[in-house]
């Protein structure tokens, strides 16, 4: 049995110099180095200078930082002594990941600690950074556990750099002295990131996001998705939860605010969990020692049956392009070569089997001078994720839910998404690909602007019902709605006993460029597969500058107001978009249409003409006080 050795003797036993530990590594090796901010950069620069006593070692690691010492020095392409393998799952087409592309190994990162543990990808040496000893002998990795727990743990040969400007951070992050080979003290300042760049569409894409996300919520936020704008839209949210690859600056703010008290997530509650961190000196500092955070490997963290164990789970990611289908491809961009891409599937997949959970991917519509569409007809790089595993899309033009909608469904609903200048393109390509019938036809969706602004959500009695325009998306469950109506309501809303809604039809209510012409929705149920309850729709008079307005409410939604908010966000809209005013044609029986059209805050006229009631009136003209009592 061997001899327990006290581990103060240890540690100072295996101190030496960076030059002496390198020299413990040979040629032909395969060397693991620590990920993204936690790379131990002394000892990546004494390997380096060392490189010409080697051949042929493959250093292994997360795609990292770009200005990381390893990938700058093998961008300089000064390193003929080593390969690189990149563990990274995005598409690889970046101009500036050519020249590793050959290297680039796509995996899941919930799968690389296997691929260490079961010698799948043997390790020879691993090169890892590390806190000071506590008073027990244990060495936090700190900022960087992910992968390279596992990395510690399998690797014949464990080299550590110790730097008292690593935090010291709770969870599954520690690691024994009596556990590592080689001990090299050196301080010196972690890597950091600045503030990513903020997007153009950021706010807009911001606020269509922050309406799915409920309170008590359990949030993953990929790296690419974090501008100052989606962090602020969070920051209205209360008792949300983190469970996440990457903790970033942002999401210590919102800890700081109290919108993140990890209150109800379900597992680890009262926890922020991680794997690694990667942003400023001050989050570096917040992280140290600190109670409410733990890290876990990539293997915990990352595991698709832990996410779904969170409540109302939700991953936020940034995809870089999408097609007509469904499908999206992710890039690592210059500013941020991390591997936060390689979690995007396994959040994805965590998130949408979690109870209440959903996966919500962003794209901004177009390139920052918007000559490239981002929404394509096809993809030619690597597909990061399926389309089977694509549920909610949200660009500045509208969000979506592809999950359970069939091709054409799709097709549309990422045409309505794409920048206007390109959707009439997709749309023939996407005719030309067969994804949708020659006959259907868009016209002003083509064109016009989804205006969020419209949309509002309320309740009534137990139940949410979200107010909003109609969408190019919406053809089957308006005619659902019709179909669903009394014979009564029918001849109410279209004057004769119609029994046959055309899909053709229901497309003409759906030609409205939002302007001229409106058609506004009330919707129960879960966003993409709700019911219509209401429809409140006006139609340009180009004679007189007035919009006909029409109603049609479900029977056992009658009494409810549904069509009074109807009528007034229609009226608020019309009067924005300069129209006169509002007119409506019903039977002079119908009481409740009359009875609505005298809700409107200005000067009421009726007037009789063959059977039916005209009424009218004027954004110009106040009402009489009479009236108005």
């Amino acid at each position: 049995m061997p001899k327990i050795q006290y581990w103060p003797d240890e540690y100072i036993n295996k101190r030496m110099s960076a030059k002496q530990a390198i020299s413990l590594i040979k040629s032909g090796q395969r060397v693991f180095i620590g990920s993204s901010c936690g790379e131990p950069q002394h000892l990546v620069k004494s390997l380096v200078e060392s490189a010409e006593t080697f051949s042929d070692l493959e250093i292994v690691r997360l795609m990292s930082l770009d200005k990381s010492p390893i990938t700058m020095l093998a961008n300089e392409k000064r390193i003929e002594q080593f390969s690189i393998r990149n563990i990274y799952q995005g598409s690889a087409d970046a101009e500036h990941l050519a020249s590793n592309k050959p290297f680039i190994t796509p995996i899941n990162i919930s799968a690389v600690p296997d691929l260490f543990t079961r010698r799948h990808l043997p390790l020879n040496v691993a090169l890892i950074q590390t806190s000071p000893p506590d008073d027990f002998g244990w060495l936090s990795m700190g900022i960087s556990v992910d992968i390279g727990m596992a990395a510690a743990q399998s690797a014949d040969l464990v080299i550590v750099q110790v730097n008292t400007n690593m935090p010291r951070v709770l969870g599954h992050s520690f690691i024994h002295v009596n556990d590592v080979d080689a001990v090299v003290e050196m301080d010196e300042p972690l890597l950091t990131i600045e503030q990513l760049p903020e997007f153009a569409t950021a706010h807009k894409i911001a606020r269509q996001m922050a309406s799915l996300i409920e309170d008590g919520s359990t949030i993953q936020l990929g790296i690419d998705a974090t501008p100052k704008a989606i962090l602020l839209a969070l920051a209205d949210k209360n008792d949300l939860g983190i469970h996440t690859q990457y903790l970033i600056d942002g999401i210590m703010d919102l800890i700081s605010m109290g919108s993140i008290t990890n209150r109800y997530k379900g597992c680890n509650e009262g926890k922020t969990v991680a794997s690694n961190a990667v942003g400023s000196r001050n989050l570096y500092e917040f992280i140290h020692d600190n109670p409410s955070i733990e890290f876990y490997p990539s293997d915990y963290v990352n595991n698709p049956a832990v996410i779904a164990q969170n409540k109302k789970m939700v991953s936020i990611n940034m995809v870089t392009k999408m097609d007509l289908s469904g499908q999206a491809e992710v890039d690592a961009l210059p500013h941020d070569n991390f591997a936060g891409l390689s979690s995007m599937a396994d959040f994805i997949r965590g998130a949408t089997i979690s109870a209440d959970g959903k996966s919500i991917l962003l794209i901004p519509a177009a390139s920052i001078d918007a000559t490239i569409s981002r929404i394509v007809p096809e993809l030619s790089g690597g597909v990061v994720v399926p389309r089977n595993d694509v549920s909610y899309v949200i660009s500045e033009y509208g969000a979506v839910n592809l999950f359970g909608k069939n091709l054409q469904e799709r097709a549309t609903a990422m045409i309505s998404l794409a920048h206007p200048d390109f959707r009439a393109e997709l749309f023939e390509t996407a005719k030309e690909k067969g994804y949708i019938l020659p006959g259907k036809k868009l016209r002003h969706a083509l064109s016009s602007v989804y205006p969020a602004g419209l949309e509002e959500k309320r309740k009534t009695g137990e139940q949410i019902i979200t107010y909003r325009p109609a969408k190019a998306v919406d053809t089957r469950r308006i005619q659902e709605h019709f179909y669903n109506l009394d014979k009564e309501d029918v001849i109410s809303r279209f004057f004769y006993e119609r029994t046959r809604f055309m899909h053709s039809d229901m497309e003409k209510m759906l030609e409205t460029d939002y302007v001229r012409n409106l058609t506004l929705l009330a919707v129960t149920g879960k966003f993409g597969f709700g019911s219509v309850i209401g429809i409140g729709a006006y139609y340009l008079e180009n004679d007189n500058n007035m919009a006909e307005v029409a109603f049609s409410v479900s029977r056992e939604w009658q009494g409810k107001r549904i069509a009074s908010v109807l009528l007034h966000k229609l009226a608020e809209a019309a009067r924005e978009k300069g129209i006169n005013g509002l007119v409506a044609y019903t039977a002079t029986s119908n009481d409740g249409m009359i009875r609505l059209f005298y809700q409107l805050p200005y000067k009421i006229r009726k007037k009789r003409e063959n059977g039916t009631f005209a009424l009218s009136c004027r954004f110009d003209e106040a009402p009489d006080p009479a009236e108005a009592s």
